[in-house]
């Protein structure tokens, strides 16, 4: 997975946008990275809810999914 940088978000967070979402498919998904937190969202309600994570629990996670 690679990540470009998102559009149409005007927070403070710097979002990107996953190479495998789509902007017309149900798969839209963007991080936010911080020192302390991983923020997660959907990129077609950039307004609505988020997920956070710490970094280690984000870490685990994406191995999780990547079958490792």
């Amino acid at each position: 997975m690679t990540l470009k940088p998102a559009a149409g978000d005007d927070s403070e967070l710097k979002w990107t946008k996953s190479s495998h979402s789509s902007n017309d498919g149900p798969d839209c998904v963007e991080v936010a990275t911080t020192p302390g937190t991983i923020h997660v969202r959907d990129s077609k309600r950039i307004r609505g809810a988020r997920l956070t994570f710490a970094p280690e629990a984000w870490t685990g996670f994406t191995a999780y999914t990547a079958g490792r």
